[in-house]
């Protein structure tokens, strides 16, 4: 068998609340690992303890010897008059990547909002990260809300964030949908040829004042942006540039994501949406 991609083994992995001050403290440092020392929006220790005693999760993927390698926190609150959960971070750290933890914290969650009688989840996502849209979109079967540019603003103190602004995506997930689960089960169907290969909307790096009227259209983005942005910050601009006006541009003409081709590291990645029946 092929061992796990860090070396690490995942079955003496357990996936719990955070409950000790120790625990809530790698709450903390995992954050800080993932988005910086110098990152303005840390949630607190006190916070990651007080939310899970109103519906909210904080939770951590541990080893056998009580290290977090993993990490999700988010709010549950009312949305347009029923339970919904906002799921705020999401966070492993970087020698545990590869092996999953990720979308087992994410079905974690999913079973707590469950037991609780939550069936809508939401959180954002940077659109040009495309290992998280393909767990957001391909593991998860979440849906796209809407399209938001700078969302948490330009200085989060991040280096993730610096010199690309916080544009998001807003992830729906319906996680009592029978076609969530069976996305989860592995038995999401393939996307149509006529999908899978339709037209490149921003395939060139100017920002054009008109887009491609077709029924589907794909909007590229690189394989890591972050590579992409230390190779050239001009480069990664014009990514955000050209997929944030192809967004904004079919998300307000009744198009919505239906898929997204995921070619690796050092491949080709594409969002797929179609235009929705009038």
């Amino acid at each position: 068998m092929t061992p796990p991609p860090s070396g690490r083994r995942t079955d003496d992995v357990t996936i719990r609340p955070l409950s000790s001050p120790e625990e809530l403290a790698q709450g903390v440092a995992i954050q800080r690992l993932t988005w910086g020392n110098e990152f303005t929006e840390v949630v607190p220790a006190t916070i990651l303890q007080i939310c899970q005693k109103v519906g909210g999760v904080a939770a951590g993927a541990f080893d056998a010897n009580g290290r977090m390698l993993g990490f999700v926190f988010g709010l549950t609150g009312v949305h347009h008059g029923r339970l919904a959960h906002w799921s705020h971070m999401l966070a492993v750290e970087p020698d545990a990547r590869g092996l999953g933890l990720g979308k087992r914290l994410k079905l974690y969650q999913r079973d707590v909002l469950l037991q609780s009688g939550v069936v809508e989840v939401r959180w954002t996502f940077d659109p040009l990260v495309a290992q998280n849209a393909n767990l957001n979109i391909n593991a998860l079967g979440t849906e796209m809300e809407r399209y938001v540019p700078d969302m948490y603003g330009g200085n989060t103190g991040s280096d993730l964030h610096s010199g690309l602004g916080t544009d998001r995506l807003v992830a729906l997930w319906p996680i009592a949908d029978a076609q969530v689960g069976r996305v989860l089960e592995g038995h999401a169907p393939p996307l149509a040829p006529a999908l899978a290969d339709a037209p490149v909307a921003n395939a060139s790096a100017a920002v054009r004042d008109t887009l491609p009227d077709e029924p589907a259209v794909r909007i590229e983005i690189p394989a890591d942006i972050q590579v992409a942005k230390a190779q050239s910050l001009e480069t990664a601009r014009a990514w955000r540039a050209t997929a944030r006006r192809a967004f904004l541009w079919y998300l307000e003409r009744g198009y919505r994501v239906v898929g997204f081709t995921y070619g690796g590291a050092g491949g080709r990645c594409f969002y797929v949406l179609a235009r929705s029946p009038a």
